[in-house]
């Protein structure tokens, strides 16, 4: 678990005018979390929308973060097919990548069975460096995830369930298993997190994180406190609006979101507007006395 400690931002990925990738802006937003104290950060995971941008744009996105950052950048490998994946991963290996994060194949459905020849397979086809993050979304089980944990092709388990019991199962199992649920930061965050809230806010998850390192629970509970209030927020809109909109109002460039939203979602997202920009001034107070 050491090689993944700490925060890793699930970054949205900035888009241009006509929904090409906007690299500038990506740069940024990479210095933006370098900056905020985060321990890691993932391109192309779901809040990452990868799936909605070209194999060439993807390769080039984490080439050049991978060279910028100055923190490790874990690169999502996900796509419709294994071929897909594996090509995706080569580059990735290429580029610098600490780690590759696979989840199930996109669009169909699979039995368990056929979910562990896929992660099976393409463990055995790019080995174990880097490390392979198995993202545990659905239709993968926790027992399933277990299993290929145990088959020591696997560098940990990234959980973003939201099932707290389920994490312990998997951790109890030996693995190195993040939480993926910005409401579970405080409980299960100890051990390390995937984090979508951190690429809006990521000096308050780094400093939740760092209060929870320290085991201080009055600080804990203040920082826990100021990230449910966004997380409560944010899941009123389809991911990844919200931090993309949220880092946008911070001055980052992230692009319009990939779906329109209907009128009482945009009246929701003009109150959002209004309570970030009056909660964002004591927010670096409150992240920088932990």
């Amino acid at each position: 678990m050491s090689a993944f400690h700490g925060v890793h931002a699930a970054a949205a990925t900035p888009r241009g005018r006509h929904g090409e990738i906007d690299y500038g802006a990506g740069f940024e937003l990479v210095d933006h979390l370098s900056n905020g104290g985060v321990n890691g950060i993932l391109l192309f995971g779901p809040a990452g929308e990868y799936h909605s941008f070209g194999r060439d744009e993807r390769v080039r996105l984490v080439y050049l973060a991978a060279k910028r950052s100055r923190v490790p950048v874990l690169a999502g490998v996900g796509a419709s097919t294994l071929d897909a994946s594996i090509d995706l991963a080569h580059e990735a290996q290429d580029a610098g990548a600490a780690a590759l994060v696979l989840p199930p194949p996109l669009f169909h459905r699979y039995d368990q069975d056929d979910l562990r020849a896929f992660f099976c397979q393409f463990a055995a086809d790019l080995g174990p460096d880097p490390p392979i993050l198995i993202y545990r979304a659905a239709p993968l089980s926790e027992e399933t995830a277990i299993e290929l944990w145990q088959t020591g092709g696997f560098g940990g388990i990234v959980d973003p369930s939201g099932d707290v019991e389920s994490l312990a199962r998997m951790r109890a199992a030996g693995a190195a298993a993040l939480s993926a649920d910005d409401t579970l930061a405080a409980k299960a965050g100890r051990c390390g997190m995937v984090s979508s809230a951190a690429c809006a806010v990521p000096e308050l998850v780094a400093a939740l994180y760092r209060a929870l390192q320290a085991r201080d629970a009055p600080r804990i509970e203040a920082l826990d406190r100021a990230l449910q209030e966004f997380v409560r927020w944010s899941a009123r809109f389809p991911e990844p609006v919200a931090v993309k909109l949220a880092a946008g109002w911070r001055g980052l460039k992230t692009g319009p979101p990939a779906m329109p939203l209907p009128p009482e979602k945009q009246k929701d997202l003009d109150a959002f507007r209004d309570w970030f920009q009056q909660w964002l001034p004591g927010l670096g107070k409150l992240a920088a006395s932990a």
